[in-house]
């Protein structure tokens, strides 16, 4: 999938980026150069290939450190209203905020 210069134009508006036509030009070639980059990535067959945590993985033991999945224990009352002193609004220890949905 290549991009038109039109393309690059309706990025740019959407952006709110003010490009020159040298940057503009620049932009589309790099953005088609990024475009092809995926599609080659796209092309290869993975099927059957296990996932690995880390880059790395098939090369060398990697021992990942990271924390336990642990629930910490609820906070006291006294540390709820510290967290929520710089709060804007806050109602019976919850942040408020303006609605968004009707």
């Amino acid at each position: 999938m290549a991009l038109t210069e039109q393309d690059i134009t309706r990025l740019a508006r959407l952006s709110g980026l003010r490009l020159d036509s040298n940057d503009q030009s620049r932009a589309h070639q790099e953005l088609n150069r990024i475009l092809g980059l995926i599609e080659e990535l796209q092309a290869v067959a993975t099927t059957g290939i296990e996932p690995m945590a880390h880059p790395l993985a098939a090369h060398q033991h990697i021992a990942l450190r990271l924390r336990d999945d642990a629930a910490d224990p609820a906070q006291s009352t006294g540390q709820r209203d510290a967290c929520l002193q710089n709060a804007p609004a806050a109602h019976q220890g919850l942040f408020l905020v303006p609605t968004v949905i009707e």
